[in-house]
C-alpha cells in the first residue's frame, strides 16, 4: 500500500513537472520601436508563451540598456491562453543619449527571464 501511495505521489509530482516544462519560457518574437520625442520611445512587442492560466503565464516584458539598466517594463495583467502570440505596447520609454541599442526580454511567472530576446538598434 505504501508503494502505491508513493508511486501515485511521484506520478503527480512528475506530471506537474512535465506540464510546467511544456509551457517553457516566454519568447520575444518581434519588436517595433518608434521614437516619440527627443529621448522617448514607444515599443510594440510580440510575445509567445504557452500560457496555462494564472499559475504559469507571461507576466511582463522589459526594455533593457546594454549595461543592464531596465528602462521600461510592460506588466501583463492576465494570461493570454487563447491569444498567441500577442502584442502589447509601452510608450514613454526614456532612452538616454548615447544608448543606440536595447534588448527586449520577456518574463513568465514560473521560469522568470530566459526565453528568446531581441536586440533592437535604435535609429534616432
Amino acid at each position: 500500500m505504501r508503494k502505491a501511495i508513493l508511486g501515485a505521489l511521484a506520478a503527480a509530482v512528475l506530471g506537474f513537472s512535465i506540464t510546467t516544462a511544456l509551457a517553457g519560457e516566454a519568447d520575444v518574437i518581434a519588436v517595433e520601436a518608434v521614437q516619440e520625442g527627443d529621448n522617448t520611445w514607444r515599443f510594440s512587442v510580440t510575445v509567445r508563451h504557452a500560457d496555462e492560466g494564472w499559475d504559469h503565464y507571461a507576466d511582463r516584458w522589459q526594455v533593457v540598456a546594454p549595461d543592464g539598466t531596465v528602462l521600461g517594463t510592460r506588466v501583463l495583467l492576465h494570461p493570454h491562453e487563447n491569444e498567441q502570440p500577442f502584442t502589447r505596447s509601452l510608450g514613454g520609454v526614456v532612452i538616454p543619449e548615447g544608448v543606440d541599442q536595447v534588448v527586449v526580454r520577456a518574463h513568465d511567472s514560473v521560469h522568470g527571464d530566459g526565453g528568446a530576446e531581441i536586440q533592437v538598434k535604435l535609429k534616432r
